[in-house]
């Protein structure tokens, strides 16, 4: 993996190699400063490391010092054509700005963000959307295309380069997986800023997570990103799950592992009953273990083999294994009784 220039989001490292973080946005009125800070908490209590917010009037900007004092994670202001928005953003503290220099207007606009910027210690990210592409681009390659977009957002960092600013992320965001992948993989061939990665308009909880899970995931096994953003149409919670998911399937970030059969025939206990409350139980633990549901004795045994705690099927009851060996048995409620034993368990663990 190509080490990419590092820059801080408040205490928020993005590139150089630190940890993948996780981004998501509100969509409460900015200017509801309590509905807004409530939404924010939910989101870091979720797991997100970034929080972004619209700034769209005077209003929004003046909410920002209030959101950014209470908030338990560092605010990204997310702007769009005013840049005295984006001032005012940044002298009521926001972390991180989301803008387009190309449509804040002239040059000298522009430098006086990238200006406030240096002297805030704000990051810019470029996000460039293949909805909003120039039109001379889409004429130039007679449509939408990968490189249309990595032109679009090399033309923004050069107007903020000749600002003389260089505290920048990208982003290159398709609705469709596969320009939104050969975007960033031929961005990623071509600079070293950091990279933010998300499918836009990705749709419902469902279709709209595997397409994330693809885009992103594929990227990030590329050693390609250094942020990421679920978008899904939803409550915003989903998103930080569902980008955890994402990290924690890579081994990106810790958690517990869980693994469950898909059933057959033979099952004789509701594997899927099981699975659910002790997922739910202990989505947020951040233990490296892993824990197993299995339908039947047949399969069961030797696919948990490589499990830390799993339950095996039989009939109308459980053989409980830790560490691939056989320990007790289990019988009446299984979902309970097995949520009980991988709470004793990780407990018996070393602090």
């Amino acid at each position: 993996m190509n080490k990419t220039k590092q820059v801080f989001a408040g205490s928020v490292p993005i590139g150089g190699g630190s940890p993948v973080s996780i981004q998501s946005m509100t969509n409460t009125d900015t200017r509801d400063v309590g509905a807004t800070l409530e939404q924010i908490k939910r989101l870091a209590a979720a797991g997100c490391d970034l929080v972004r917010v619209s700034v769209y009037d005077r209003a929004c900007a003046g909410a920002v010092r209030t959101l950014v004092d209470k908030s338990p994670v560092p605010l990204v202001a997310d702007i769009h054509f005013d840049h005295t928005l984006a001032i005012a953003s940044m002298e009521n503290g926001i972390h991180k700005m989301r803008i387009n220099p190309g449509n804040i207007g002239s040059a000298e606009k522009v430098r006086k963000v990238a200006d406030c910027a240096k002297a805030h210690h704000v990051p810019i990210r470029i996000g460039v959307n293949s909805g909003s592409l120039e039109k001379d681009i889409l004429a130039k390659y007679g449509g939408l295309t990968a490189q249309g977009m990595v032109d679009s957002a090399l033309g923004h960092v050069r107007l903020l380069e000749e600002a003389g600013f260089d505290d920048i992320v990208i982003s290159l965001k398709a609705s469709d997986v596969p320009t939104t992948v050969q975007a960033y993989r031929l961005m990623h061939r071509t600079c070293d800023y950091p990279l933010h990665l998300g499918v836009t308009e990705a749709g419902l909880p469902g279709q709209g997570t595997v397409k994330s899970a693809i885009g992103i995931g594929s990227l990030l096994l590329d050693g390609i990103g250094d942020t990421i953003r679920v978008s899904l149409t939803s409550d915003p919670v989903a998103e930080p799950r569902a980008a955890l998911d994402i990290l924690r399937a890579l081994g990106l970030r810790k958690g517990i592992r869980f693994v469950s059969c898909p059933t057959c025939g033979r099952t004789q206990i509701d594997v899927m009953e099981i699975a659910q409350r002790v997922a739910n139980e202990f989505s947020d633990v951040d233990l490296p273990i892993t824990v197993a549901v299995m339908g039947c004795v047949v399969n069961g045994p030797g696919e948990a083999r490589d499990a830390d705690i799993a339950l095996c099927g039989g009939r109308d009851c459980g053989e409980l294994f830790i560490h691939g060996k056989p320990a007790r048995k289990l019988t009446g409620d299984l979902a309970a009784e097995f949520t009980l034993a991988v709470r004793e368990f990780m407990q018996s663990l070393p602090a």
